[in-house]
């Protein structure tokens, strides 16, 4: 019957009206809603051996039970009513017909009380999603179409409490829908139950850890801890600087062991040929060439050289903030006992803390401007030394070549 030209007419005069005319905030609401309703109408129906205009007229009801949505959610029956009468008028179907296809839309309001077996098939039919395992996701579509059409918010609690009475109550009519779709109904109504006294937990969670007093001596220790966020930029920072220095390094060793191997490789190769009188040309630029290269092995060494401070602090240094505790130049010679006192006497005082952070950090940067002063430096002059090295061998090749050339 379904398939039948006047369904086929019915189906997409339903289809385009719902396409054209239907809010988009009707998420549930909608055609596909309606197409479900009708097919669990014509399934429900074969089960139950509905044929003829009975069969007719349950799946008119289904098609145009909720098509007065497209005017809004107030008595959307009766706007359904009103849209079915006007459509079946103009393909000149009966008016006791049309009264029962009425009747059966009636029948599918809340709360559903039917009074036949017509009326059962098409309760069963608008409700069978109650029993697919698609629930959960079709009950989020209705929540969210509460809240836009008829700005009715709830909490998740409240709306699971809702789902869960409402499927505890509820049954099917029909021998057919309650054999099929009660068993994946009390799962989901299980689910609801389980999601519910989850939800109800967190809720209490916060409730119970708010109830515990606490003392002032734990108040206060809280209020002294050192903000995370201003942990987090020290540590940030802290990291960076030492990544910087570590590069510095590491630049430093690459130009001291490229300057190493220059200087062995001329040792052994020029300086032998230096006491030739025919290699006398070559003296000025090999010199010239070793100059630069200790040089810049000079400076690349100063980069790269520590520096260490007394390592002794005194209580008053403590006492005055003056010493800066996270340094291991200043404690590296103090016995334990009094290295401990002082960073109990750092880690009870915030400011204290703060400030050594920021002494730690400013002095790592002035090390750091140092060995990067010293870097470029040692760059420049070994760039240089090898531009200017090249130069003069040629320089003093050519002469070399002219005076033989002369002589």
């Amino acid at each position: 019957m379904l398939k039948n030209d006047f369904f086929k007419e019915v189906k997409s005069f339903v289809f385009k009206t719902y396409k054209n005319e239907l809010p988009q905030a009707v998420v549930y609401h909608n055609y596909n809603h309606t197409l479900e309703v009708v097919k669990a109408v014509n399934e429900i129906a074969m089960a139950e051996n509905i044929e003829g205009s009975d069969l007719e007229v349950l799946l008119l009801a289904a098609w145009f039970h909720d098509i007065g949505f497209i005017e809004g959610i107030e008595n959307h029956e009766d706007k359904s009513k009103l849209i079915g009468k006007k459509y079946l008028k103009s393909k000149n179907y009966s008016k006791e017909k049309i009264a029962k296809v009425f009747s059966l839309i009636d029948a599918t309001g809340m709360p559903q009380k039917p009074s036949n077996k017509l009326e059962e098939i098409i309760c069963d039919a608008d409700l069978y999603h109650l029993g697919d395992e698609s629930f959960i996701q079709k009950s989020n579509l209705l929540r969210a179409e509460w809240e836009l059409l008829c700005d009715r918010y709830v909490t998740d609690i409240e709306w699971l409490k809702e789902n869960e009475k409402f499927l505890a109550k509820h049954k099917y009519f029909t021998n057919y829908a309650y054999d099929k779709q009660t068993t994946q109904k009390n799962k989901n109504w299980l689910k609801v139950k389980k999601d519910l006294k989850k939800a109800l937990a967190k809720k209490e969670t916060p409730i119970k850890k708010n109830k515990l007093k606490k003392t002032k001596k734990e108040k206060q220790q809280k209020e002294d801890r050192p903000e995370k966020g201003i942990e987090t930029m020290f540590r940030v920072t802290l990291r960076n600087h030492i990544k910087l220095s570590d590069i510095a390094d590491t630049k430093a060793n690459i130009l001291l062991s490229v300057s190493a191997i220059i200087l062995s490789i001329a040792l052994s190769s020029l300086f032998p040929k230096l006491d030739k009188p025919d290699n006398q040309y070559l003296i000025i630029p090999t010199l010239f060439f070793l100059v630069m290269t200790v040089v810049t092995m000079i400076f690349s060494i100063l980069s790269t050289r520590p520096k260490v401070t007394t390592g002794k602090f005194t209580k008053e240094d403590v006492a005055n903030k003056k010493v800066n505790l996270l340094f291991f130049g200043n404690f590296h010679k103090m016995p334990l006992e009094d290295f401990q006192e002082g960073m109990t006497a750092l880690m009870n005082d915030r400011d204290y803390l703060y400030k050594s952070l920021m002494k730690d950090l400013y002095f790592l940067g002035i090390v750091l401007q140092k060995k990067y002063k010293l870097l470029r430096i040692a760059y420049t002059i070994f760039m240089i030394g090898i531009i200017v090295s090249v130069f003069a061998f040629i320089i003093a090749f050519e002469l070399m070549q002219n005076s033989s050339g002369i002589s």
